[in-house]
């Protein structure tokens, strides 16, 4: 796999090519979840008489247990 990973280099070198790093570990934590999970409304999103009011979460966010499947 090294050596693949020169050649593309090379081949990148070579052709002018601009050449981006990322890290992709955290790519699957905003991930699609397939059951349901609802929280309490944000301090930041509550609207005058609808305090009582849930969301329900489309996509897994960091800290739940099951954000890591």
């Amino acid at each position: 796999m090294a050596k693949s990973i020169r050649i593309l280099l090379a081949i990148a070198v070579w052709y002018h090519y601009e050449i981006w790093q990322m890290d992709v570990k955290t790519a699957f934590v905003n991930g699609f979840i397939e059951e349901q999970i609802f929280m309490d409304q944000l301090e930041g999103f509550i609207v005058a008489g609808e305090e009582q009011k849930v969301c329900r979460l489309q996509r897994s966010i960091y800290g739940l247990k099951c954000w890591n499947r």
